[in-house]
């Protein structure tokens, strides 16, 4: 009996233990379940998914979104409508500015907002009409007009997106806040992204649109870059390189050579500066140096009506690009493998140079030339005085200030001292003449 006693005990101690353990379990799922849903809530804001509409905000450039099922674009309102919504999924919308610059206000300010909702079925018959390739949906303003920003945040986005999220399909681009000039000037292009579609521009609709699916933002990588890590069937600058090369050389493209050009002498593109920042104020002495160096020398000076045809023509044709920091020298990306690059680095001007226009370089196979411009060069050392602190330590008077740092961009001219500068095209003449063996022309 005593026994029996003592194995009860344990028994009801055993099951004591196991109501604890339980009751233990119990609270920390809750407290699990609670955390989650606390966090979840606060990171609504960065991603969304409504399994029909699927966003993410994380990144500091850019928001994207897909609407992942068929779609109706409403052009007067901007909106996009889920069709064949579930029942069980209560009404849903989310706001997005499709431009990879969100953290800009400058450039955000004239970015309209596209709204993404799910809507009843009545919509469905209201597609005046129907697509049968998903579409790409992402704003033509901010900064567009400046050759620099058209490439960074329109063009090499564009290819990184296609390349990311359209699973090897055609996409139709749509286009809000688009300016006709800018659409004719990248008509080849845009086309090149979409050769089976035309270019949808919202603000010359008449009707809806349907497709089966649609991407919403586009997808920037950096300054000028591609990360070949970030996309599922890697690719680099150097696609998109070839990309343009597609674009823009027809089988009836010839080289760029005047009536009277001396074809034996390497082509140097000089790429001027209009306005009164960053412009070369001996600039003729230095075509003169350069002529008699050796080079045949064109000077490029684009407008907003240039034809980027004729450019790309211009720059794939030549042997050597030169120019002061600035979007100009974007065109590098026009140079072939193999051909120079040369920037003439204000001061001042240090990291943007080595980030936008000669990392770069690596990737397309160019060869690089830097010539950095001293204090008595600069027009900053006129007015500052050579031993100022704005020459001396830019670091330090720039001090994280914009204001500051438009000093260098918006407030300085070079003369170029031709002494020094003749050594920097010597060097660079004999890469051109190196090219030219190798690549024949």
């Amino acid at each position: 009996m005593e026994g029996k006693t003592v194995l009860l005990s344990i028994w009801g101690t055993w099951f004591a233990l196991l109501g604890l353990i339980f009751f233990l379990q119990l609270t920390f799922v809750r407290d699990v379940t609670k955390q989650m849903f606390s966090n979840l809530h606060r990171n609504l804001d960065l991603k969304v998914n409504t399994t029909l509409i699927t966003c993410d905000r994380s990144n500091e450039d850019f928001d994207i979104c897909t609407m992942n099922g068929p779609t109706l674009l409403d052009q007067t309102s901007l909106t996009l409508f889920t069709l064949n919504p579930s029942r069980t999924q209560p009404h849903f919308h989310v706001k997005i500015q499709p431009y990879p610059l969100k953290n800009s206000k400058d450039a955000m300010s004239s970015i309209s907002e596209f709204t993404l909702t799910s809507h009843p079925q009545k919509y469905s018959s209201q597609c005046g009409v129907t697509h049968h390739s998903p579409a790409l949906v992402f704003s033509g303003s901010g900064y567009t007009g400046n050759f620099y920003h058209d490439m960074n945040e329109i063009f090499i986005p564009l290819f990184i997106t296609i390349n990311s999220l359209s699973h090897d399909q055609d996409v139709i681009l749509v286009i809000i806040d688009s300016k006709d000039w800018w659409l004719k000037k990248y008509a080849d292009l845009l086309s090149a992204f979409s050769p089976h579609h035309i270019i949808i521009k919202t603000n010359n609709l008449t009707t809806t649109h349907c497709f089966p699916s649609a991407i919403i933002g586009l997808i920037k990588h950096g300054q000028l870059i591609i990360n070949p890590k970030l996309l599922p069937n890697p690719k680099t600058l150097f696609d998109f390189h070839a990309f343009l090369e597609n674009a823009y050389i027809k089988k009836d493209t010839s080289p760029m050579y005047s009536a009277n050009t001396n074809t034996s002498r390497p082509l140097l593109t000089l790429v001027g500066r209009k306005g009164n920042s960053r412009v070369i104020l001996n600039q003729e002495e230095v075509i003169k140096l350069a002529e008699d160096i050796g080079f045949n020398v064109h000077v490029l000076e684009t407008t907003k009506d240039s034809s980027v045809a004729e450019t790309y023509r211009l720059i794939h044709s030549s042997h050597v690009m030169l120019g002061v920091h600035g979007a100009g020298l974007t065109n590098l990306l026009f140079l072939r493998q193999g051909s120079v690059s040369v920037q003439i680095v204000p001061i001042g001007l240090e990291w943007a140079s080595e980030t936008y226009y000669n990392k770069p370089t690596k990737i397309l196979g160019l060869e690089y030339v830097e010539y950095k411009v001293g204090a008595n060069e600069s027009s900053l050392s006129w007015k500052y005085g050579a031993d100022s602190l704005v020459i001396e330590d830019p670091e330090t008077f720039r001090d994280g200030k914009w204001a500051n740092q438009l000093v260098y961009l918006k407030k300085q001219n070079v003369i170029i001292d031709l002494i020094r500068f003749k050594k920097c095209l010597i060097e660079v003449y004999k890469k051109a003449i190196l090219f030219m063996n190798t690549s024949g022309s």
